[in-house]
């Protein structure tokens, strides 16, 4: 563990990008555990074909051991030597989709530890589009097992700040992409079912899905077999702000002021507002976010992270529609507020 604050590696430039990925590809080949971005999460990073690593993974987050952890790619051929075979329906969605916020489960190699997998007999695997994750994965020339860069359970990074706060006293390495630009976690599809199961919900959703797969189809799951988890993020408590959060709608700001619980202090209070906006809830502190779920991903953990900084006790999330757009959104919203 790092007894001393991290280093942060910035990319702005291309000198810097490449001065980065170079010394996050060294730390990895050596066996050490790195932050990266991607542009779904920031991800904690290790070498997926090495146990005693990635158990530094789980130590660091203080990750249950039945939480499976996905494993990133960069290409084809480095996603198919993690699984023993590879269905028409990955090679449709790898065409359609990736490089992208979406994972496959497939059954795994015998290259991948039983730790990656939590003993499952399957492996989430994603080829993610953010050009510092591709580099530095090149580099390696091995896959890297990464969850998202924070304390289990609670609320993902989506900037190195974040990162910092939540790690920074257990990690020697931060590299500093920007702020993430999908903001949630990737969709995960279960391959080895048909019709194939989507396991977690994201910006690529099952109507896209579908429209790829044609008549095989694809359903969403609920819920996990008691004995084994195939994919991150099928917890019923996850991504979770410090401060109790609830999904509601309102008629007017009165309608949304009782629901305030009475111990609660107004000033203490947050409002995720995306259509019906209260103008003058007093005392209560009012973000607006997009109407739009490719924007409100994007500003939805950032604004939970800020409500916490700035000492929320309670936060009333604004419902979302429920439409196939929104599903991954109201799936980390329900998730947080369990």
């Amino acid at each position: 563990m790092a007894a001393q604050s991290p280093e942060i590696l910035p990319t702005h430039t291309p000198d810097l990008f490449r001065a980065a990925a170079e010394a996050a590809a060294d730390r990895l080949i050596a066996g050490e555990v790195v932050a990266l971005p991607t542009e779904t999460v920031y991800g904690l990073a290790a070498h997926a074909f090495d146990p005693e690593v990635v158990a530094k993974i789980y130590e660091i987050k203080d990750r249950p051991a039945y939480n499976p952890i996905i494993v990133h790619v960069d290409g084809l051929v480095m996603a198919r030597n993690c699984v023993k075979n590879w269905p028409e329906s990955a090679q449709k969605l790898n065409e359609a989709f990736w490089p992208g916020p979406i994972t496959f489960v497939l059954p795994r190699s015998e290259q991948i530890p039983d730790i990656v997998t939590a003993g499952g007999a399957t492996v989430g695997i994603r080829w993610p589009g953010h050009p510092l994750m591709r580099e530095v994965i090149k580099r390696c020339g091995f896959p890297l097992a990464a969850p998202s860069a924070n304390p289990s359970n609670q609320l993902s990074p989506t900037n190195a700040e974040h990162v910092l706060k939540g790690l920074g006293s257990k990690l020697r390495l931060i590299v500093d992409g920007g702020q993430s630009q999908i903001g949630i976690e990737s969709t995960v599809i279960d391959l080895t079912k048909s019709p194939a199961e989507i396991l977690r919900p994201g910006l690529i959703h099952e109507e896209s899905i579908e429209a790829v797969l044609g008549e095989d189809g694809v359903v969403i799951r609920s819920s996990d077999d008691a004995d084994t988890v195939r994919s991150p993020g099928r917890l019923l408590t996850h991504y979770s702000p410090e401060a109790k959060l609830v999904i509601s709608g309102w008629e007017n700001e009165s309608h949304l002021a009782s629901q305030i619980p009475p111990e609660i202090d107004p000033r203490r209070t947050w409002v995720l507002a995306h259509t019906n906006v209260p103008l003058g809830l007093k005392g209560s502190h009012v973000c607006v976010v997009p109407h739009d779920p490719e924007a409100y991903a994007r500003a939805l953990y950032a604004e939970l992270h800020r409500c916490d900084e700035e000492g929320a006790e309670f936060i009333i999330a604004e419902s979302v529609p429920d439409t196939a757009e929104w599903r991954g959104i109201a799936d980390r919203l329900a998730r947080a507020a369990a």
